[in-house]
């Protein structure tokens, strides 16, 4: 509904519409790394549909003002993008590793571990969005960084950067969560001139940085 208001407002004024849109429309993809042309691999009822149909809608509403109404669009697929002033307890698996980490939790995984994400850092997603609104394609371009980790791999990395002590808890899967999410970025590189810069053992620290800020001002809050 949001994505519909603001497209009437973009047709009313004239304006350029940007459309963040996300990975979740691959699905749980069989295709990998996914590319732009890929339909993706949905369940329409299950759990988490209402984020990937949501998002999928919301791009097909952005094209059709565009085709019938002539609107100026954009569309850029997310991928998994980290950095500072996140919130603390998003549920996003970054903030939960550096969140658990530096209050001296166990990093909770969910599954075997093996599933596979690529983090992006802020800035690069900035870059990416700005050069998207800057140039003439519509897209959909995907946004992403395609150094690829498995959770275990995520994990690590969060040990090395916050505890080497810190320990992993093992919990169920969520339903219908995806095996593996690596962006083909081929496209952006060739039309947008843009590619990540910052690698997850660059970014994260200034992440960690700011999380242990907070957290430690948090905990003075309640007087720990």
């Amino acid at each position: 509904m949001g994505t519909l208001n603001m497209l009437g407002l973009a047709k009313r004024v004239g304006a350029r519409f940007l459309l963040t849109s996300t990975s979740e429309v691959y699905g749980d993809p069989l295709q990998h790394p996914q590319k732009e042309t890929y339909w993706g691999n949905v369940n329409p009822i299950g759990e988490r549909s209402c984020y990937d149909e949501g998002k999928r809608t919301a791009e097909t509403l952005t094209m059709d003002y565009h085709r019938g109404d002539g609107v100026e669009v954009r569309i850029a697929r997310i991928f998994n993008t980290y950095g500072p002033r996140m919130c603390l307890d998003d549920g996003r698996v970054v903030s939960n590793f550096v969140a658990q980490a530096i209050r001296k939790q166990p990093m909770t995984v969910y599954g075997d571990g093996k599933q596979t994400r690529s983090f992006q850092y802020v800035s690069d997603l900035v870059d990416g969005l700005v050069a998207l609104m800057e140039g003439e394609h519509i897209g959909p371009f995907n946004l992403g960084n395609p150094g690829e980790f498995t959770m275990l791999e995520l994990a690590e990395v969060v040990k090395d950067t916050i505890d080497p002590s810190a320990t992993i808890e093992y919990k169920p899967n969520t339903a219908d969560d995806p095996h593996m999410r690596k962006p083909d970025i081929s496209k952006a590189k060739e039309l947008l001139n843009w590619e990540p810069k910052i690698p997850l053992r660059e970014g994260l620290p200034l992440m960690v940085n700011d999380f242990r800020n907070r957290i430690l001002n948090e905990d003075e809050g309640k007087g720990a």
